[in-house]
């Protein structure tokens, strides 16, 4: 049994045979980082890994896509919270999870990533004393206007395991006064998924389908509100998209809510097309890996792209004023151009007159995250019965 709310919390559990980790995913950016961790936990004797859902992205058929690509097990519980604001989300995810941690009695909550799904469920598993390990601890953008930011600083503030992804992020927790013992450079289990199924990738048609030759074009993404739900803002990028596809056609996956603001900002033409700019609709894992593997380069305010791009070595124009993963610019792979129309044509131009491009990976992304924080729960969580 756990502490009752007036015990100190001990981090340790008690005796017994397997340790429980209950797993979160809420969003599509968290199935890539759960895959290698539940493919860990299963060959791992000592864990039980049990895998919950919280619906936060609600796409049926994108989800089950991911998961099949990536061979998740299928969840043992599916909250179904879908979409709402970041208030009425958070809340509604904390009050169908409360049951399921008191039910199943878990040893640790894990979390990935910082998104609602993040937060809400780190707080529910602190306030029932649950240790609260967070992967992708300590990454900062110093934006507290992207709520993403706020989602890291609180769940890293209550994790009792931080699992880190680049020497800024062990950095940024000394800085906030994190326990050292508590703070561990694991490295990116994002780049573990990208190195198991990278083969796969090639085997994708998504070039053929499209009618693209390998580094003959640019991939984009962009999903931020701050880019896409302001117009002055949407209008700047998209201008400069706009005169990159005059000399290399631009393929961009687009965001349902990205794709309703350029209809209703009037961006396409009578015959829905965008000049040199080819919107589809959102790529599976595989064929969406596949397109940043063979791209020139690729435009994003992404976050895990930024990551992607660097294992991969194409080069990378971030569309935000900030990244909270800067070991991508300091390896050489990422440049951060903002939203000015000049910053972004002049890394264009730059980029395209390269005659060579290399950068190295960064510490630890080596495909064996995953390991390191099974062996971490095991020292930190495992008594002998």
């Amino acid at each position: 049994m756990h502490p009752k709310p007036d015990e100190p919390q001990e981090v340790r559990v008690t005796a017994r045979d397997t340790i429980t980790v209950l797993n979160v995913v809420g969003a599509r950016p968290n199935f890539m980082k759960i895959a290698p961790l539940a493919r860990a936990f299963q060959r791992r004797e000592g864990i039980r890994g049990l895998l919950v859902h919280t619906g936060q992205h609600y796409d049926e058929r994108m989800s089950h896509l991911f998961f099949e690509q990536l061979g998740i097990p299928r969840p043992d519980v599916n909250l179904e919270v879908g979409s709402a604001s970041h208030a009425v989300q958070t809340a509604e995810i904390m009050k169908r999870f409360e049951p399921v941690v008191l039910q199943q009695q878990p040893d640790v909550v894990l979390v990935v990533g910082d998104v609602n799904s993040t937060i809400a469920c780190a707080l529910v598993a602190a306030k029932l004393h649950v240790p609260v390990a967070h992967v992708e601890a300590g990454l900062r953008s110093f934006d507290r206007r992207m709520p993403e930011e706020i989602n890291r600083v609180l769940t890293d503030a209550i994790s009792d395991f931080l699992f880190v992804t680049e020497a800024s992020g062990v950095a940024n927790l000394r800085h906030e006064g994190v326990a050292e013992e508590k703070i561990h450079f694991v490295g990116n289990v994002m780049i573990d998924t990208l190195l198991s199924n990278l083969e796969k990738a090639r085997a994708s048609t998504v070039l053929d389908d499209l009618g693209l030759e390998p580094r003959g074009y640019a991939a984009m993404t962009l999903h931020r509100p701050s880019n896409v739900d302001d117009r002055e803002t949407f209008d700047r990028v998209f201008g400069a998209i706009r005169t990159i596809a005059d000399d290399l056609p631009v393929v961009f996956p687009a965001h349902p809510r990205t794709r309703k603001n350029m209809e209703a900002f009037g961006y396409f033409d009578r015959g829905g097309r965008l000049g040199g700019v080819r919107v589809t609709e959102p790529l599976g894992y595989l064929d969406f890996l596949r397109l940043m593997a063979e791209a020139r380069l690729v435009l994003t305010d992404s976050g895990g792209i930024q990551e992607e791009t660097t294992i991969l070595k194409v080069p990378c124009l971030t569309l935000r004023a900030s990244t909270e993963r800067p070991v991508t610019v300091d390896v050489g792979c990422n440049q951060i151009v903002g939203t000015d129309p000049e910053r972004i044509l002049s890394a264009f131009r730059q980029v395209m007159q390269a005659e060579t491009f290399e950068c190295p990976a960064p510490e630890k992304w080596d495909g064996r995250a995953a390991e390191r924080i099974a062996d971490v729960l095991v020292a930190g969580l495992y008594v002998e019965p």
